[in-house]
Parts: C-alpha cells; structure tokens; sequence
C-alpha cells in the first residue's frame, strides 16, 4: 500500500562503532514515542545491522557521517540508511533489505516492516513534545523569583561542593 509519510525522525552519526549502540537507543526512543513498541525488536536488529555493516566499511583514517532516518509510511515502518558507501549491505536473514544509489555517490539502503495489524501510518499518534512539560509554578509576591538555571546550578556547585569534602 502507498501512503504518505505520516513520521519521521532522523539521527546523524559519526561512523564509529559507538554509532550502533547509539542507533539502537534512537529507535527504541522513536518507536516508544510512537506508540510502536512490538516492532523494537526487528527494528533494532535491522538497525544493528545496517549500521554495523556502514561503520565496518568505512575507513578508520577518516570519519565519514551516517544517517539513520524512521519513517512511519502507509502501513509499514521504514528504516533507512544514507552512507557513502557503495553496493548493498550483507544480507540479514528474514529481513528484505534494498540500496540505491544516490547522486553525489551517497547510497540510500532501506528495510520495511509492516505495522502492527489493523494500524496505518495516519493511525500512529503523534509525538507530543512541549517545551515545559508542566505547568509554570505561581510566585507569589513574598516569594523571590529564582530561575530554573540558577537552581540547577546550585545544586551543582552544591554537588562539587560535596565531592571536594566540603559542606
């Protein structure tokens, strides 16, 4: 089924080998923010996998970036793979992978898992993401105004503080 993209999330990553386990993390954090958690465990290992073969092509010489991108398209998730590599990625059992090449000798590698049944892409709730998360607290007059930043930094200084055998 063609449908329209109705999600999407993309990291960009140095192609190290700390690029997989951080690749991991970000789909896990996509797919529980949209409400898609019965598919972490294919989508990682896909992840694992397309990232793995990426980072064991390059070479160590010189970092190169890599793009790991979500997409919630139709009825399917679809997890890509833009690097500068060329030709396709092994081979993973049970999972259909496809690369094309792109202009500026980029390569677009890419596996679909179909959402859970009866869900579509239009189905997938949105992130909801705010800048305050709860509501502001109400000073009132007798109350001095402390901003948030210089809470945090005294619980840090207070923090050190305490590390050095102080207060």
């Amino acid at each position: 089924m063609i449908g329209q993209t109705t999600q999407v999330d993309d990291l960009r990553l140095v192609a190290l080998p700390s690029a997989v386990n951080c690749a991991e993390m970000f789909v896990r954090f996509a797919l529980a923010e949209w409400s898609l958690r019965e598919l972490v465990g294919e989508a990682t290992r896909i992840t694992r996998h397309l990232v793995s073969s990426s980072v064991e092509g390059s070479k160590t010489g010189a970092p190169r970036f890599l793009t790991v991108r979500l997409r919630v398209h139709g009825d399917a998730l679809v997890i890509e793979l833009d690097d500068d590599l060329t030709g396709e990625p092994p081979e993973l059992p049970g999972a259909q992978i496809n690369a094309v090449t792109l202009p500026g000798a980029r390569r677009n590698v890419w596996s679909e898992l179909p959402l859970p049944t009866g869900m579509s892409a239009a189905a997938v709730p949105l992130p909801q993401r705010s800048r305050n998360r709860t509501p502001p607290v109400e000073h009132t007059s007798e109350q001095p105004r402390v901003d948030a930043d210089s809470q945090i930094l005294q619980r840090v200084l207070y923090g050190l503080n305490r590390g050095n055998g102080g207060g």
